[in-house]
């Protein structure tokens, strides 16, 4: 018997941290044989087949609890091959079975204290407090059998503590947080890229490639340790940039972080002035060298990051519930990924991101405009593009072999005649100005898309930092000299417009 989620394998349940009654043993024993041979029950605690379609989504190796990570494929798990995707499995059948409305509520991190114990006394206790009879004469009914099963199951997967949802949370604030939110508001078509953090302590190459980009674009992003490779630290690259007067975007990987070193971070970082923050999952340890971290689980997801984050700028409180008196301020952002897995999946999957509390993206690499144009067309759909805004990653290719990588990284797609080109022009021993000219055209496309869903480009040199001032000026992209007037009245006016 396969059960119902597909793909899984045998996995050891948690145990429980604290001693049990026998009580409370027994009834873990019995959920476990029932679950675990049906679901592939790992027993987090925090049960959420109700929203994932039936299948357990403990069977992600990310330990994903909000959907799938931006290299998510149809045909297997990148960090796992030997299995499919669960998440996709997850899309996939809930949309078949027509609940993908479920799929928006923002789902907690686990409780390590409730991990390894069982979820049927809760529910039991759900539905003492209900009443046997209020249940029976409610799912019986066809206009409250929805809200009386929610009433059995929602603080079950949705604790005191979290209270998510699946509604937009817009910003409660009317400050600009930073220059970056400020161009974007006011119209401009703004530019940004990412500059390579050092491998060592050095931070002269830094410097020089901070001021060689920082006239010519709104921000810069350091990357957080891509590929799960040490590097000097996301914030430690934005520390040296606004010491050099570059406004940075402080990357933040779910990858090796606690919900606690998550919040204490973001605290220090807007206390030395960060104002951009950009929430992803990151990428598994499974792409960096041996010997490898634990690619079991994550503490967190983005989408989680971007709850609670958001809800310590506006609701001003800690995931413990604590009042933050001076809550940090910064604009919130998230990655997006137009070519991962199905495009109706990822359309969710941002619109999630955005209620949750993404301000801006910056999109995976695009090499296949018309494929962006489908994506954006079904955002548009779910009512995203009026909330975020969109900066579309390019990438000038510099050499056969980074192109022949870039056609094997989950979530991008790279198109074989743009391969094609690559290794015609490595033939001729210009493999780099065609890459430049590749990037150059891919831009010219998307600015066609200006106000009709795309706000900026996204540069991602790769290492290659030394390039961003020619593809800037030959496309015609320098970010322009700000003119907006930064009064309360008249960002409140453009604010409200724009949104």
């Amino acid at each position: 018997m396969t059960g119902f989620t597909p793909g899984r394998r045998w996995q050891p349940a948690y145990s429980p941290f604290q001693k049990e009654t026998f009580g409370e043993h027994a009834l873990r024993v019995l959920e476990y044989s029932v679950k675990g041979p049906l679901f592939g029950c790992r027993m987090c605690g925090n049960c959420l087949l109700q929203e994932t379609a039936l299948i357990c989504p403990m069977e992600c190796p990310k330990g994903l609890r909000n959907g799938p990570c931006g290299g998510s494929t149809s045909e297997y798990c990148y960090v796992d091959k030997s299995r499919p995707c669960i998440w996709y499995k997850i899309y996939e059948r809930t949309f078949e079975w027509g609940r993908e409305d479920l799929l928006l509520e923002v789902l907690p991190p686990l409780d390590w204290e409730q991990v390894g114990k069982d979820s049927w006394s809760a529910i039991f206790k759900n539905a003492g407090n209900i009443g046997v009879k209020k249940i029976f004469s409610g799912l019986l009914s066809k206009e409250t059998r929805a809200q009386t099963w929610d009433g059995i199951f929602r603080p079950v997967r949705q604790p005191a503590w979290w209270q998510g949802d699946s509604k937009y949370h817009a910003p409660a604030y009317d400050e600009p947080a930073s220059d970056l939110q400020r161009k974007l508001v006011a119209g401009e078509f703004v530019v940004t890229c990412e500059i390579t953090p050092p491998l060592s302590s050095a931070t002269n190459k830094l410097i020089q490639n901070i001021d060689m980009v920082k006239h010519l674009v709104a921000a810069v992003n350091f990357t957080d340790n891509q590929s799960a490779i040490p590097r000097m630290t996301s914030w430690a690259c934005s520390q040296v940039a606004l010491n050099q007067g570059a406004e940075p975007v402080l990357q933040i990987s779910a990858r090796n972080r606690s919900r606690g070193s998550l919040q204490s971070e973001i605290i220090g970082a807007t206390a030395l002035g960060v104002r951009n923050v950009l929430c992803v999952t990151g990428d598994s340890a499974k792409l960096s060298p041996a010997p490898r971290d634990n690619m079991n689980i994550n503490d967190l997801d983005a989408i989680q990051m971007l709850w609670v984050l958001r809800r310590m700028r506006d609701e001003k409180k800690y995931l413990d519930g604590r009042e933050l008196k001076n809550p940090p301020m910064f604009f919130l952002g998230a990655a997006a990924s137009p070519f991962s897995s199905n495009v109706k999946f990822q359309a969710l999957r941002e619109q999630k991101k955005v209620n949750a509390g993404a301000q801006f993206f910056q999109t995976n690499l695009i090499f296949a405009v018309d494929g962006m144009e489908t994506w954006l067309n079904e955002l548009a759909k779910r009512n995203v593009l009026d909330k975020v805004y969109i900066l579309a990653g390019v990438t000038p290719i510099k050499s056969l072999k980074m192109a022949q990588k870039l056609a094997e990284v989950p979530g991008v797609y790279l198109p074989k005649n743009i391969l094609q080109r690559i290794e015609v022009a490595d033939k001729a021993g210009n493999a780099q100005e065609e890459g430049i000219q590749i990037a150059l055209e891919i831009i010219g496309k998307i600015k066609a898309y200006e106000r009709q869903g795309i706000s900026g480009i996204h540069l991602m040199p790769v290492g290659w930092d030394n390039v961003i001032p020619r593809i800037v000026n030959e496309a015609g992209i320098n970010s322009k000299q700000m003119l907006f007037d930064n009064t309360s009245q008249e960002w409140n006016h453009a604010y409200h417009i724009e949104k």
